[in-house]
């Protein structure tokens, strides 16, 4: 029986004889359930963060992955497969089955504007794999990161239809944001926080797995003849390298020789697994990037403990997926199961920048680190001090054998990733490769194939999109199959691809490890190379000069496809566009100067605060103390990357500015509060002239002024990555290290309020 192309099914009309009384009626027909259809099987799809072509051992990196490995042996290896370069639009894409700026997300949801292609607001005409499957009679459950939710509409307040259970998910637990605190995360239930553990080894990686398990088990156990659609998100290996310290002490000098060496021995075990041709050739090292020659002794230390925290995070997910996929072979039609396990949803990142970052906060808020002040911290490196990054060479050796890094559209470093998909009910040539062109948009009309469903004309009453990706079904039946993509674009931050027909056209236009980029920069002086990606499976040789006709033509079809895609306007700005502000994104806060927060508000967005940055403000909080020993976080927005916090500490009121993880500047009273009501009042006088600029504070306390000072600079683009705004409690990391978290208020706090000057 062939499944509906118009979504949902009509309502249910009973059809027999109706008489006065059921005595003379027809016996009554209830609606049934909706039938998945027959042999339908059940679909696990796995999405690591931020991970190499050449990262982890199943396809020749250095990173063990015995989960990949297992599922290879039983299934199949994908080692021609695609993302777009960025987390945000990969996810869309592979949700949709529509290209990412098809889709609206040209780029990460912090970083939207109001280009059709570019809002990152999920439109109806591109629904969801998992909308579809639900309405075909699947359950669905979404476990991990969501960015795919728009910024201005992650609060309490909703709305609610763009978070995953609006998307088609009838069960969420994860995150929304691009990346999360693996030892103190923010997380929902559904559209709930989750409230803190107290486990003193709780690690986020471990929780979703265990999150994943429950649900895939209790669903089977309920509806044991339902198929289920289960994604899981894991945020490793995004940063931050976040891993417990057992697991980091196993790679303890593994990675001694350096990234150069590194990305020579990769190569070696890839020709020797067969995950790339016996020719492949080594790329050269991207510009800009050092030689793991030049550096001294205390460099090559920091950089490989570095890289070792890296490693066991990998190692760890890989592991926690295990469990996942464990769970799901011990239910009773485990052989038909599908478990497309995707190996990043773009390349290894380079965002840690040249000398690696102890908080990748500042790198978005335009700062650089040194390798001096990182050095510091080596030994507390993975632990919940720091939101660590390796350096952006290691990113590049994590790609080998190509060229560049996440955010490079332009190169397979940004865009290539593993794909291993095991079905032991139907996959008969196990342990295979294939090697035809695929691109994350084909992933949703291959479920669809396998799922025996129609992809929907209509949708809840609006008319979809075409879907753009094609079946890769055919391909497990036959490996000489020729590809049936033959044009595929690439575009992220203005670096460009165009594929077809083997070959590809390149022009790297910007560098990760660059946040700042030239206004004045002109797309059309942009250097193009041309390679035969049929022939040259690396991007190893430039044949521009060589055959400029063909360059030209596809450098034609590249503006034919962006025309048709959404892709234009071209927008090369950089961390400016992460200021919400300045690009003029919707906001709860609309044009109000003014807020007025409540004890029990917790986690809110930072889109969903006022805009508190490059500019003056002031603080005000009424307190309600039961004697002059209260203490606790009365109001604090951001965390350890940054942000600020006004508590009590044994009666004494604390103001601490978190200046991006790299100074905290702390402002307190030496008299305690006595019981009864207080009003705490701090004051942020801003210098001006220009963002990030310096100020003066000014603390009070009962309409005294009890300390103040000045800080020379200030967070110019955002508090933090993914912390809100919480009142009477700090949720997720602590804004400086004196105190345990939650901490508490132990008093009532009455309102806080919040307002703006110039």
């Amino acid at each position: 029986m062939s499944t509906p192309d118009h979504l949902p099914r009509p309502d249910f009309r009973f059809t027999g004889q109706v008489g006065r009384t059921f005595k003379d009626s027809d016996p009554a027909q209830f609606p049934q359930p909706v039938q998945p259809p027959p042999g339908a099987p059940n679909i696990v799809l796995i999405l690591l963060d931020d991970v190499g072509f050449g990262q982890f051992s199943t396809f020749g990196g250095g990173v063990p992955s015995p989960t990949m490995d297992r599922l290879a042996k039983e299934g199949i290896r994908y080692n021609r497969f695609h993302t777009t370069a960025l987390c945000s639009p990969t996810r869309a894409a592979l949700i949709t089955g529509r290209n990412h700026h098809s889709a609206t997300f040209a780029g990460i949801t912090e970083a939207a504007t109001g280009f059709d292609g570019y809002t990152c607001v999920l439109p109806r005409n591109c629904g969801t794999v998992a909308e579809v499957l639900r309405q075909n009679g699947y359950m669905t459950a979404w476990i991990g990161k969501n960015h795919n939710t728009p910024t201005w509409e992650t609060s309490p307040a909703g709305p609610f239809d763009r978070w995953a259970n609006g998307l088609g998910f009838d069960y969420f637990y994860g995150f929304n944001a691009g990346d999360m605190n693996h030892w103190h995360p923010v997380l929902y239930e559904n559209h709930n926080l989750v409230p803190a553990s107290d486990d003193p080894d709780y690690h986020l990686t471990e929780d979703l797995a265990d999150k994943a398990v429950e649900w895939v088990r209790r669903v089977k156990s309920i509806a044991p003849d339902k198929p289920y659609f289960l994604y899981v998100a894991p945020g490793a290996t995004h940063a931050p390298h976040q891993a417990p310290k057992a697991w980091i002490d196993r790679f303890k000098g593994q990675f001694d020789d350096g990234w150069d060496a590194y990305r020579e021995k990769t190569l070696e075990r890839q020709k020797a697994l067969g995950v790339v041709p016996p020719d492949t050739q080594l790329t050269e090292r991207s510009k800009g990037l050092p030689a793991w020659g030049g550096l001294n002794p205390d460099q090559k230390r920091l950089y490989a403990r570095m890289m070792e925290c890296f490693a066991a995070y990998g190692a760890q997910v890989d592991e926690a997926m295990g469990r996942v996929v464990d769970a799901v072979k011990d239910l009773p039609d485990a052989d038909n199961t599908v478990i497309l396990y995707i190996a990043g949803d773009n390349g290894s990142s380079a965002e840690g920048g040249l000398e690696g970052s102890l908080n990748e906060n500042l790198f978005f808020n335009g700062f650089p680190e040194t390798w001096q002040d990182n050095l510091t911290a080596i030994d507390e490196l993975g632990g919940p001090k720091h939101f660590n990054h390796f350096p952006s060479s290691w990113a590049h050796a994590m790609n080998t054998p190509f060229q560049w890094t996440k955010q490079v559209a332009s190169h397979f470093g940004g865009t290539r990733n593993p794909l291993i998909v095991s079905w032991p009910k139907r996959i008969k040539d196990k342990g295979a490769l294939r090697d035809q062109f695929l691109h994350v948009i084909d992933i949703v009309p291959t479920l669809y194939e396998w799922a025996g469903i129609t992809a929907p004309l209509e949708l809840n009453g609006v008319a979809q999109k075409p879907i753009e990706g094609i079946s890769f079904a055919f391909t497990a039946d036959d490996a000489e199959a020729p590809s049936l993509r033959r044009t595929q674009y690439f575009e992220l931050g203005c670096n460009r691809g165009l594929y077809h027909d083997g070959w590809m056209a390149s022009a790297p236009s910007f560098v990760p490890w660059q946040p700042t980029r030239d206004e004045n920069w002109n797309p059309d002086k942009a250097v193009w190379e041309l390679y035969k990606v049929d022939e040259d499976f690396s991007q190893a040789r430039d044949l521009a000069k060589d055959h400029p006709d063909k360059l030209r033509e596809l450098q034609d079809l590249w503006w034919a496809e962006a025309s048709k895609y959404s892709v234009l306007p071209l927008d090369w700005r950089a961390t400016i566009r992460m200021n919400a502000e300045a690009m003029g994104r919707p906001s709860l806060i609309g044009k109000r100067t003014k807020a007025v927060y409540y004890e029990g508000m917790t986690a809110l967005p930072g889109a969903a605060c006022l805009p508190m940055l490059n500019k003056s403000w002031t603080i005000t909080a009424e307190v309600d103390l039961p004697d002059d020993k209260a203490s606790g976080m009365i109001v604090t927005q951001g965390g350890s990357e940054g942000g600020y916090g006004l508590y009590l500490r044994e009666g004494r009121p604390v103001f601490v500015y978190n200046f991006l993880g790299q100074e905290r500047p702390t402002f307190a009273g030496e008299t305690a509060l006595p019981a009864g009501r207080s009003t705490i009042e701090v004051a942020f006088k801003y210098d001006g002239g220009g963002m990030g600029k310096g100020g003066a504070f000014t603390l009070k306390a009962g309409g005294k002024t009890v300390a103040g000072g000045r800080i020379e600079r200030s967070v110019p683009i955002q508090f933090a990555i993914f912390e809100g705004l919480d009142i009477g409690l700090d949720t997720g990391s602590p804004i400086d290290w004196t105190y345990k978290l939650p901490f508490r208020f132990t008093g009532k706090v009455e309102k806080v309020t919040i307002e703006l000057g110039k």
